[in-house]
């Protein structure tokens, strides 16, 4: 038979681990490392290196993600010297996580953002927090999504279906954006895009993939900024990378695991270097917290890729 004192005696203990467990969540959610990949995308040029940062799904808002923060981040991307910083959205709390922080002004994260330098420049995209945040423009389905405004006014062009030509070591290379894939969640919107098969999406997207790679006027190889990584399986071999956030690597990772992944793929696009056809996906676990200000297995990162070359960030 089992005693009371046992009963409580487990219940205690039960208790503490959850405790320890949910402190060592709440604290994963400020460390902060920096994820190297080296890679030769298939037909990369020759003697053509390119260093790119992946700073993505900040989630301004105080205490979780403050100006202070993200000044400490924007000074850790600029010591890796890298040719260009991609930021891949999600830039803004998502309601959720609003309600339990205080927001971060656009003009301050923004403003903070503003001091990233790279030669190549620093170019985002928007992600569905972004386009999620002003009920009107969900409603209405018009106007400037607010955090595209405040990163053009700090100097940060937005791509939204458009594309680049850069030059790096006398060669030329493309970057290009796509729309986010997931910038309307209305129910009603749904019959303005029925998805290939005929079925209603969950979300109505501003994306456009061919109008976007129609920009690309010669035969350099494309780098292509996505949010969500589940474009993926349309991307064509014809873009040498394509760099996305938005699964926070699932935010919670027991052994490797993420029981949830944002995405119509599962697990399948969670996080990391994934090749597919000889196609090359890099998915960062970005930086901040989507809904519940927690991560366990699942480190705040900024993403260091070297593309033709040795690891040299």
């Amino acid at each position: 038979m089992i005693s009371r004192r046992r009963v409580l005696t487990a219940a205690a203990g039960l208790g503490a681990g959850s405790f320890g467990l949910g402190g060592l969540a709440v604290a994963g959610s400020y460390g902060l490392q920096i994820t190297r990949y080296a890679l030769t995308p298939p037909n990369w040029p020759a003697g053509l290196h390119l260093k790119l940062a992946i700073v993505t799904d900040l989630h301004a808002c105080d205490p979780w993600m403050s100006a202070d923060r993200i000044r400490g981040i924007v000074q850790t991307t600029n010591a890796l010297e890298a040719d260009a910083v991609l930021l891949l959205g999600d830039f803004v709390a998502g309601k959720r996580l609003a309600r339990l922080s205080s927001i971060v002004p656009h003009h301050v994260w923004a403003g903070e953002l503003a001091a990233l330098k790279a030669p190549l420049g620093v170019h985002a995209v928007l992600g569905n927090h972004d386009w999620w945040e002003s009920d009107e423009l969900q409603e209405t389905m018009q106007g400037q999504v607010p955090a595209q405004a405040a990163l053009e006014a700090a100097g940060i062009p937005v791509y939204q279906n458009r594309a680049v030509r850069l030059m790096k070591d006398a060669k030329p290379v493309w970057l290009a954006g796509l729309g986010d894939q997931w910038a309307y969640y209305l129910y009603r919107h749904r019959e303005k895009r029925r998805g290939p098969d005929g079925k209603l999406p969950f979300f109505v997207g501003v994306d456009d993939l061919p109008a976007t790679l129609a920009m690309v006027t010669d035969d350099a190889p494309i780098v292509l900024m996505v949010h969500e990584p589940d474009i993926f399986p349309a991307v064509p071999d014809r873009v040498a990378l394509t760099v996305a956030g938005h699964t926070h690597g699932g935010q919670v990772r027991v052994f490797g695991f993420a029981p949830i992944i944002p995405s119509l793929y599962g697990r399948r696009y969670d996080y990391g270097h994934i090749v597919e056809d000889d196609r090359n996906l890099i998915v960062s676990a970005g930086l901040g917290c989507s809904n519940m200000p927690l991560r366990l297995g699942a480190v705040p990162e900024i993403v260091a890729i070297e593309l033709g070359g040795p690891a040299l960030i």
